[in-house]
């Protein structure tokens, strides 16, 4: 059975490796959600242990490590729709195996700096909250600081969005246009 799963989806068609990079990106940028938003949140849990009163600046900054697991589930939703998985249900989807295994690679790229992403985002939420802890006047400027990391994991994003879109597109002949 597996060698027919294996021939199928990976050997003579790329939906498998497509897929697998799919599911990669949208695994690595939730555990890197997960994994940052439990870092800024164990610092705030300190903090609003001696000043309740702060629990409205620091959601924002509790929340921005989450964004990655987003991002990573976008990646995926944007592959499966450029292969045809979610558009052909009556129709087997066909790829090339090597695009199959290159959009494998754009999945595992975003979803990788999604995870370094998003845990480093919690790292940088955490030192924020500690500021806004000591210097609540600090909030907004205390946003500034993750949000930096964010650009990252955003451009990551677009680079994946751009590479499936370059890697799907329907090829043609520059001479015959066909």
């Amino acid at each position: 059975m597996w060698d027919q799963v294996v021939s199928t989806y990976f050997i003579h068609n790329g939906v498998g490796w497509a897929v697998f990079g799919a599911m990669m990106a949208v695994m690595f940028g939730c555990i890197g959600s997960a994994i940052g938003i439990r870092i800024a949140c164990s610092q705030a849990a300190g903090v609003l242990s001696e000043k309740p009163d702060l629990f409205g600046k620091l959601l924002v900054l509790m929340a921005l490590p989450g964004t990655q697991g987003f991002y990573g589930f976008i990646c995926a939703i944007f592959i499966a729709l450029r292969i045809g998985l979610l558009t052909s249900a009556d129709e087997a989807v066909k790829l090339a195996p090597p695009i199959g295994i290159a959009l494998f690679f754009v999945g595992v790229g975003v979803g990788l700096v999604q995870l370094m992403s998003s845990i480093n985002q919690g790292q940088t939420s955490a030192a924020s909250i500690n500021l806004v802890g000591k210097r609540p006047d600090e909030g907004g400027r205390a946003i500034l600081f993750p949000a930096l990391v964010e650009t990252y994991a955003v451009v990551a994003l677009l680079v994946g969005i751009l590479m499936t879109s370059w890697l799907t597109k329907p090829l043609t002949s520059p001479l015959t246009g066909l």
